[in-house]
């Protein structure tokens, strides 16, 4: 196996941010502080034909073969799709197992940004099912792949989650929106307490009463930002020099928002 002296990983990745992002990672790696050789990127995504196809498409980018930084044009950087669907556990753990078998030294970053908004509706749209889908793969998924590729992280490294905007804590009551922010600076446990109090107080129909929107992304996203926190203060004790952060981009031009966005990715 041939030693990459950079290597990162982009969850969700075959179109809209996640593909920004590794398009943005190819291009910006020639001129970065970070360069040092070899740069490795792993493109994923849940749907093989998808994925492969999302490589394809960088492979050809008229941007990136001008400015020659893939290693077919005579740059550094290569783009590999693996599989992965952060809703299923086994996935991520095949996924973790992969890289640290294929990185015994450790990747440089992580960007977390697989998600769902159920159907791409608007954030508001919800019912008791679409809470239990979306907090299933954007707060439990991404909390797990954050859980299981945070330790192959190496010193120094980046891990980066992207939530949103819409998680937001304007939404709620003076109460719910104290405790998120007390969740964050306690554990992560804490801010899962919360996710479950909103599940509960959907399933009776109160989750106006309890403090909550209607809006199983918006709750979703608030949660990840929260646990994020949660999970940079506990990494920043080990000493590592790595960062963990959350990013929340605003209202953005995908297939996620039916092309709706005012920004482009």
């Amino acid at each position: 196996m041939a030693v990459q002296s950079r290597v990162a990983a982009v969850t969700g990745a075959n179109k809209g941010i996640g593909l920004a992002i590794v398009r943005q990672l190819a291009l910006q790696y020639p001129k970065s502080p970070l360069k040092s050789g070899p740069f490795l990127i792993y493109l994923t995504a849940r749907s093989e034909e998808r994925g492969a196809e999302a490589v394809k498409t960088l492979e050809s980018d008229p941007q990136l073969k001008d400015a020659k930084v893939l290693v077919q044009d005579g740059g550094n950087t290569t783009i590999k799709f693996y599989a992965l669907d952060i809703s299923q556990t086994k996935s991520i753990q095949d996924f973790s197992a992969f890289l640290k078998k294929e990185h015994p030294d450790g990747l440089d970053m992580v960007i977390n940004n697989a998600g769902i908004m159920f159907d791409g509706i608007a954030m508001q749209g919800f019912d008791a099912n679409v809470v239990k889908v979306t907090l299933h793969t954007n707060y439990y998924g991404t909390l797990e792949a954050t859980r299981d590729l945070l330790p192959l992280l190496r010193e120094g490294g980046r891990m980066v989650n992207v939530s949103s905007m819409a998680g937001k804590l304007n939404k709620y009551s003076d109460e719910i929106r104290n405790a998120f922010i007390q969740a964050a600076k306690t554990d992560v446990p804490a801010v899962t307490a919360l996710m479950e109090k909103f599940k509960a107080a959907v399933a009776e129909g109160k989750e106006k009463q309890a403090g909550f929107p209607s809006a199983a992304y918006a709750v979703s996203k608030a949660g990840e930002t929260a646990f994020t926190k949660a999970i940079a203060m506990e990494e920043a004790k080990r000493n590592r020099g790595v960062l963990v952060n959350a990013c929340c981009p605003g209202y953005v031009k995908t297939d996620m928002t039916k092309g709706g966005g005012a920004k482009t990715p």
